[in-house]
């Protein structure tokens, strides 16, 4: 079975925030990880060299593939922030359409930036990603 290329590093996140270029983006991901550090009450961790991620969790597949993952996180993407939540249960759809602009994958949220989201309702979103990922 082939291992999962994307893993943990020592790497540093703020280093990883304090590189994007774009002020605002930056800030924006400043506090998209305080929200993430809220929920999970961890610190953040590098996995792979983009994405920033938080708590840490076990998974198995039914299909016998198993490996380590964050419980959320983030990365600066050329076309915004990806915002990762679980892929084990969708997002609230009621939610997603109070959040305002995005684009929505199996478990990857992209906005283009925070200001164009309720704040409130995407804390809610990964709160509710942070529940559901840690109860299963």
């Amino acid at each position: 079975m082939a291992e999962l290329k994307t893993r943990a590093t020592l790497a540093s996140a703020s280093a990883c925030i304090e590189k994007i270029e774009d002020e605002v983006r930056r800030e924006d991901c400043r506090r998209i990880a305080a929200l993430m550090a809220k929920a999970t009450g961890s610190t953040a961790t590098m996995w792979g060299e983009s994405i920033i991620g938080f708590g840490a969790r076990h998974y198995r597949y039914a299909s016998g593939r198993e490996g380590d993952w964050f419980v959320v996180g983030l990365a600066s993407r050329k076309n915004g922030i990806s915002v990762y939540l679980s892929c084990d249960e969708a997002p609230d759809p009621a939610l997603l359409k109070q959040l305002g602009k995005h684009k929505m994958g199996k478990g990857c949220l992209t906005i283009a930036r925070l200001a164009d989201v309720d704040a409130k309702v995407l804390e809610r979103l990964i709160r509710n990603s942070v529940a559901a990922t840690t109860a299963a």
